[in-house]
């Protein structure tokens, strides 16, 4: 449990920096855009493995990891449920079109569902942690960013409709088989 917090806690703490006007400046008037980008995705990048690694460990921890909750079995059709948008929220933040600009900022809306909807059925203390840290983190961007009041990307209608094909094509993989090979927990059968 001790590889995943800290893991957050890098991960969270770098994405935070970009929420402080001042702190980013600073950073960029010292390194450089590139050097600060690079730093920023190095140390992201580090604080993702923890959480991976750190995830799984602590999952598979004889103890420490106690059921918090026995959320009830149709509660999975809800995550499944409200999984379905959070694909298509991801290619569209890579995708700008209609749908980025009515949402604003659907990375921070996809990762908010995501682990909302997975809070819902993941009853350990170690999935409480990870979904959990990353809810706070994503709501607390979000203000931070309507704050800031970050320009809002837009663009063609093609793009809606490829990050629609991308998003459902990936939750059916994620659904079917790949949240077995990725996660090793089948949401089917």
């Amino acid at each position: 449990m001790i590889l995943l917090i800290l893991g957050l806690i890098i991960f969270i703490g770098i994405h935070l920096v970009p929420t402080q006007v001042a702190t980013r400046a600073g950073a960029v008037a010292s390194l450089g855009e590139n050097a600060y980008k690079g730093l920023f995705s190095l140390v992201s990048l580090l604080g993702f493995v923890l959480i991976i690694y750190g995830f799984g460990e602590a999952r598979y921890a004889a103890s420490g990891n106690p059921m918090l909750w026995d959320p009830p079995r149709w509660m999975r059709h809800v995550t499944m449920t409200l999984m379905l948008p959070v694909f298509v929220l991801l290619a569209a933040a890579y995708l700008p079109g209609r749908i980025s600009a009515a949402v604003k900022h659907p990375m921070l809306l996809s990762v908010k569902l995501w682990a909302f909807a997975h809070l819902l059925v993941s009853a350990r203390l170690a999935n409480f942690v990870l979904f959990g840290a990353l809810l706070a983190w994503a709501v607390f961007d979000r203000i931070s960013v309507k704050q800031r009041a970050l320009p809002i990307k837009s663009g063609p209608v093609r793009n809606d409709i490829i990050a629609l094909v991308i998003g459902l094509l990936a939750y059916a993989f994620m659904l079917l088989q790949g949240h077995t090979l990725l996660i090793g927990v089948p949401l089917i059968g």
